[in-house]
């Protein structure tokens, strides 16, 4: 008989912790759409400097004559100031979150 009290106030527990999780995403408006938006965010915002990194990159290969890749070292900064933006969008939503 205890055994099984037991298993009722675990089972009991393991709702109660699923419920507080359910009512919590609801309050703070956590759905698929908030993480759907923030992926598309993070995507636009690391695709769109790269790609006017390669675009600018091009042009200057065509017009100056360098031994470097103009399109190579561009798409690297683009990179990198993509991922930046979006590491910046990240933490900014996250301290809203909390």
């Amino acid at each position: 008989m205890d055994k099984q009290k037991s298993r009722w106030r675990i089972f009991q527990r393991q709702i109660a912790s699923k419920s507080d999780r359910k009512i919590k995403a609801r309050r703070e408006n956590q759905n698929i759409w908030v993480g759907l938006r923030m992926f598309g965010m993070v995507g636009w915002s690391v695709a769109i400097p790269s790609l006017l990194g390669i675009g600018l990159g091009v042009w200057l290969d065509n017009h100056i004559e360098s031994k470097y890749s103009w399109t190579l070292m561009l798409l690297v900064i683009g990179v990198a100031l993509g991922c930046f933006n979006a590491w910046y969008w990240i933490s900014k939503e996250s301290q809203l979150r909390k």
